[in-house]
């Protein structure tokens, strides 16, 4: 993940519930696998391990953006690739794919990823545990990239609530004073992660807020 040094994101809750999968739940799908080093309350210190996405980017504002990627993401997950291979939303199935004589089975993963680069929004998507870019059918949007990313070490802040600009907002600023309070080196702009559609009250909702940070650090020390 590439990050910039300052901040301003905008979060919009007006057409957030575009960017989700009606129906998916965390609890029926997988997650990317990650250890904890670091656990003070709603903070953590994560890394995680090499993974494969499927993303895109959208030039626009934050809402359009990322309504925009899920589409394109969604139509890749539902079918639109060189096998015609479908991903369930909330379990495996497994399919023969057209003109070919093997099933796949491929399944949903949380959470939704936006983060901004340079002057456009990225909106990403972890393909399920095991697969590689060898195993996984080729997008038919051009647009539609799969990639490798890189091993990365994360500060996150999980929390409740409505998906507002002054909530995320604040948990980020919350978050990056926590950093800061353990001399922890914040590599750039924030990643914003959902993992629930918009028909989940609100106080159930698991959202998170995370800040790459940069190789070069010790191991988290709590703070005063």
């Amino acid at each position: 993940m590439k990050f910039a040094a300052s901040l301003g994101l905008r979060f919009a809750a007006a057409g957030v519930g575009a960017i989700f999968i009606a129906g998916c739940s965390v609890g029926k799908i997988q997650q990317p696998q990650y250890v904890t080093q670091v656990r003070e309350g709603d903070f953590e210190v994560r890394q995680y391990g090499a993974r494969i996405v499927a993303e895109t980017t959208i030039s626009g504002e934050w809402t359009d953006a990322g309504s925009e990627g899920f589409r394109r993401l969604a139509g890749y997950i539902f079918g639109k690739n060189r096998r015609r291979a479908k991903l369930a939303m909330t379990a495996p199935v497994a399919q023969t794919p057209q003109n070919a004589g093997e099933s796949v089975k491929l399944a949903m993963t949380a959470p939704v990823a936006q983060y901004r680069e340079n002057d456009a929004w990225t909106v990403a998507f972890a393909m399920p545990e095991g697969e590689t870019l060898a195993t996984l059918p080729e997008p038919d949007d051009a647009r539609v990239v799969l990639r490798e990313r890189a091993a990365s070490r994360v500060a996150v802040v999980r929390f409740s609530g409505r998906w507002t600009d002054a909530n995320m907002k604040a948990r980020e600023a919350e978050l990056r004073r926590w950093t800061s309070d353990r001399h922890l080196t914040v590599v750039g702009e924030a990643e914003v992660n959902r993992y629930d559609p918009p028909f989940k009250p609100w106080f159930l909702r698991h959202n998170e807020v995370w800040l790459s940070l940069g190789d070069d650090d010790a191991q988290a020390a709590p703070g005063p």
